[in-house]
């Protein structure tokens, strides 16, 4: 029943909450409604720990003995935070700053439950576009919903393909959640998946991978 679940999640993206049910999470969801912060003063890490943080305190004032876990994403090119478009003007110019270059995507994860100081981690991923012509970017905004989602992109899908050469770094934090890390994260809450272990299944059609290269700490890793 609403109100019961242990574990909430307080986002709307339908992305983490697919990421989250193909590990095998059981979880409530609650929106916060706020407005996410794109201060510019602020490092990309600081600004999307001050949102995740202010989603999570939110929902945790309505269901104050569960676990909370808040998450912001946004993507930086040069330095420049970018956040979700306006408008389909906005993320056509958006589309066309990101065409033929690589920016990072940082996703930060803020898990509060009662008497604990909340968990705060961040992950950072490069991504590298293809050089988009305009008739290219109509084509693409034609396929998907731009309006929330930082950077005006999503990565997954044979969408994500038409726009992306490469991910460094883990694409399910370009998605909206660093599941290698947010899975230990949760299990130091009690919160485990059904299966007791971290095995995304990630079937739903939205959620396949787009090109991932691996990054030069986990090549040297494999070695």
């Amino acid at each position: 029943m609403p109100g019961d679940s242990p574990f909430v999640l307080a986002s709307n993206s339908p992305r983490r909450r697919i990421l989250l049910r193909e590990a095998g999470f059981t979880f409530e969801i609650l929106s916060p409604q706020l407005d996410e912060r794109e201060t510019p003063h602020l490092s990309l890490r600081e600004l999307t720990i001050t949102n995740a943080l202010r989603k999570a305190r939110i929902v945790g004032a309505e269901r104050p003995s569960a676990v909370i876990l808040g998450a912001d994403t946004l993507v930086s090119l040069d330095g420049e935070p970018i956040g979700k478009p306006r408008n389909l003007n906005h993320a056509r110019a958006i589309l066309g700053r990101l065409s033929g270059k690589v920016h990072e995507v940082c996703t930060s994860v803020v898990i509060v439950a009662p008497n604990r100081p909340p968990a705060v981690l961040s992950e950072v991923s490069r991504v590298r576009f293809r050089d988009l012509s305009d008739a290219a970017i109509a084509d693409y905004l034609a396929t998907i919903n731009p309006f929330d989602k930082a950077g005006a992109y999503a990565a997954q899908g044979a969408a994500g393909g038409k726009i992306i050469v490469w991910v460094e770094g883990s694409f399910t934090n370009v998605i909206g959640l660093p599941m290698e890390r947010v899975v230990p994260a949760l299990a130091q809450f009690g919160i485990a998946p059904a299966s007791n272990a971290f095995r995304p299944r990630l079937q739903d059609p939205e959620l396949k991978h787009a090109p991932v290269r691996a990054s030069k700490h986990d090549r040297e890793t494999r070695q």
